[in-house]
């Protein structure tokens, strides 16, 4: 099929293109440009780092008073943070965990890290309705709990990969072939341990596994091997993510997976890796119908995969409303009506719909990066007040799989 240039946009060449070189011709074009603007913004050696947080944020995130954590460095058993010209003190994350762990040896409760039989917590955040919140939401909840001391893992299935360009890796050019998860679950002889395709991020105790187009080869890749008499014992793909993120048990409290907005062979074998599920959902009544018709389809192929020999308990399943205005009547009787259908599986909290977190986006960032001095702070304060109450309910219910007291 071919496609005259003068319907096509704003082209101007009156040769017959096909539909694929055209396509191709404007991927072409966006990447240069998308390289050009990323020169500019990041030259070559620049690297995304996260702020640094005032002591009355760092005593918060460790939980002590803004004087202890001073006499902590007047008196030497810390070291000095770093001061600003008016006398303010500074923390590094990394100087906020290095508090934390100094405080735990008195007292274990400073550091949450897993104890004991204490399983790794694998959440999988999904819903293959688009604009859903799903990337949003997993960024937020990986950082927060990034914060609040836990070692975290957070990886990338989406080959879109906005999550990855949320951390500053874009993966057009930062990511390049074997470097995305598909690397550490693909069926041939270039497989590789997962453990040589994390990335550390700067976020100190949060590390990534980032994603691009690549990973739509597991979708290509595992129906052959399905249809392949050969290729028996390579059948249960939906245990190869679970079986990748074993490797690296020990060295994570939690993963969260963000997960295709599909429900393809990646998003099927995430939700047998997970021991949680959080499903995001639009107070929308198209987003709302469409969930239903997703949660159709993914109790259709679970039950397959568990008469398979899949694994499809959970320690939790939670809906999170995300993109919530509480003033928007038709909104809160499509949350209301959630909760009368699903009781406590829906969140208490919801993500209030903030230009606060719009425009971090924008600048591919979360709330968390951005110091409040850069908005409306009752915009601020309101839109983390939120993004808190979720992720902190979310960690309530990881200590309580955990058997500890919330």
């Amino acid at each position: 099929m071919s496609i005259p240039a003068k319907d096509v946009g704003h082209r101007t060449d009156k040769r017959v293109r096909s539909l694929t070189s055209l396509i191709e011709a404007d991927a072409d074009l966006l990447s240069a440009q998308l390289q050009e603007l990323r020169t500019r913004a990041f030259p070559p050696t620049a690297e995304k780092v996260l702020r640094p947080f005032t002591s009355g944020e760092a005593a918060k995130l460790i939980g002590v008073s803004d004087g202890y954590l001073r006499h902590l460095a007047l008196s030497g058993e810390m070291p000095e943070p770093e001061k600003t010209t008016a006398g303010k003190r500074l923390y590094s994350l990394e100087q906020v965990h290095e508090t934390r762990r100094h405080l735990a040896k008195t007292k274990a409760n400073y550091l949450p890290s897993r104890r004991g039989d204490d399983h790794l917590q694998v959440i999988a955040a999904t819903n293959f309705k688009g604009g859903s919140g799903k990337t949003t939401t997993s960024a937020h909840l990986a950082q927060f709990l990034a914060l609040r001391g836990y070692r975290v893992l957070a990886v990338d299935l989406d080959p879109q990969a906005s999550m990855s360009a949320l951390f500053g890796i874009q993966p057009e050019f930062d990511v390049e072939d074997n470097q995305t998860l598909y690397g550490a679950i693909r069926y041939d002889d270039s497989k590789r341990p997962l453990s040589e395709i994390i990335r550390k991020t700067y976020f100190d105790g949060l590390d990534i596994v980032p994603a691009n187009l690549e990973l739509q080869e597991f979708e290509h890749d595992t129906p052959k091997v399905l249809a392949d008499p050969r290729r028996t014992s390579d059948r249960l793909f939906f245990s190869r993510i679970a079986s990748a993120l074993e490797t690296v048990n020990k060295d994570y409290d939690i993963v969260i997976l963000d997960c295709p907005p599909s429900l393809g062979f990646l998003t099927l074998s995430a939700l047998c890796a997970a021991r949680s599920v959080l499903v995001t959902i639009h107070p929308q009544m198209l987003d709302v119908a469409s969930m239903s018709q997703f949660l159709h389809m993914t109790a259709g192929l679970l039950d397959v995969v568990e008469h398979a020999g899949g694994d499809a308990d959970y320690d939790f399943f939670r809906y999170v409303v995300t993109r919530y205005e509480p003033g928007d009547g038709p909104q809160g009787q499509i949350v209301g009506l959630m909760r009368s259908l699903f009781g406590d599986r829906v969140l208490n909290n919801s993500i209030l719909k903030s230009t606060a977190i719009s425009d971090a986006g924008i600048t591919k960032q979360t709330l968390y990066e951005v110091g409040r001095e850069n908005f409306t702070r009752t915009t601020y304060d309101r839109a983390l007040e939120s993004l808190d109450a979720v992720n902190g309910e979310i960690e309530g219910l990881i200590k309580e799989a955990w058997g500890r007291a919330t």
